[in-house]
């Protein structure tokens, strides 16, 4: 009897040794293990750039999950997400609501992108004026613009150019609201005269079966409210502060231990993250940095 208690003894010993083994083997790091991370549906495209490479570099498996900005940060808010990236800060009041929660979220600057506006190319119109786009949502009748195309009633760009005009985006007559950034594109290729409201990042990495309906549109240059020059949303111009659509990107990190929200923050803010980000048509946080071969 004594002999098959040691016996058992040793047997249990040796399956708790496996268990922890185990999950020690898929306990999650900076560089390693599995998470999910919601994606404002404006900024995907970068985000997924960046994923690729994080993942091929690292024992990394990153979910990625788009959402309306609003949806992010109610889920955020309710620790459904731990990890998300946004075209803004949390404001005062959001982070207030952390705290009262012992929860210190980290953010990560790692880019500049830009809200732009968006014609059919059967326009030879390349211009836009925000005094425009402003009096046109107050219902008035203005030469060009015969109707006004968001991605979400929640989204990112809706709340930027309702903070920018002080009035509350609506759907309504001529103003139209779709789900995504992809339908917004296609809808203003194959309807002249409406003007499409949606990430720049869209235009500069769409994917192979949205190519079509970008090669259909122009991205217009805008002129800001009492200002004078109309700014096209070049890189040159985000790094000058030039252009009045501009946002800044963050990765939001709420995990409140080393694992991939960390990782991929550095990685994001790192030479290689911010290498994709100057490739992608976007304004790096910082240049990367060149080496310069001379040869004799």
């Amino acid at each position: 009897m004594t002999k098959f208690l040691k016996t058992l003894s040793g047997l249990l010993l040796v399956l708790v040794l496996f268990v922890f083994a185990c999950q020690d083997k898929n306990k999650e790091t900076i560089i390693k293990g599995k998470a999910s991370l919601f994606v404002d549906e404006s900024i995907f495209p970068i985000v997924e750039d960046q994923q690729a490479v994080f993942e091929t570099e690292y024992d990394a498996k990153l979910k990625l999950i788009t959402k309306s900005e609003n949806e992010i940060i109610n889920s955020l808010m309710n620790d459904t997400v731990k990890i998300a990236v946004l075209p803004r800060k949390l404001s005062n009041d959001e982070l207030k609501a952390f705290v009262a929660k012992k929860i210190n979220p980290k953010m990560t600057h790692f880019a500049t992108d830009a809200v732009v506006f968006i014609r059919n190319k059967k326009s030879n119109d390349t211009l836009i004026a925000l005094d425009d786009v402003i009096n046109f949502m107050k219902g008035n009748s203005v030469n060009g613009i015969k109707g006004l195309v968001f991605d979400n009633p929640n989204s990112s760009s809706v709340r930027l150019i309702s903070e920018l005009s002080g009035i509350k985006v609506t759907p309504q007559k001529n103003i139209y609201s779709f789900n995504t950034n992809s339908e917004v594109i296609k809808y203003v290729a194959e309807n002249d005269g409406m003007i499409g409201v949606v990430g720049v990042n869209w235009l500069t990495q769409p994917p192979l079966d949205m190519q079509n309906n970008v090669d259909a549109v122009t991205v217009l240059s805008v002129k800001d409210k009492n200002k004078q020059d109309y700014i096209y949303p070049s890189q040159d111009n985000l790094a000058q502060g030039k252009y009045p659509l501009a946002r800044d990107l963050y990765i939001i990190n709420c995990q409140g231990y080393s694992g991939l929200g960390m990782g991929f923050a550095s990685f994001l803010g790192g030479e290689r993250g911010q290498r994709i980000v100057l490739k992608s048509g976007l304004l790096p946080v910082r240049m990367p940095s060149r080496k310069i071969v001379i040869r004799k």
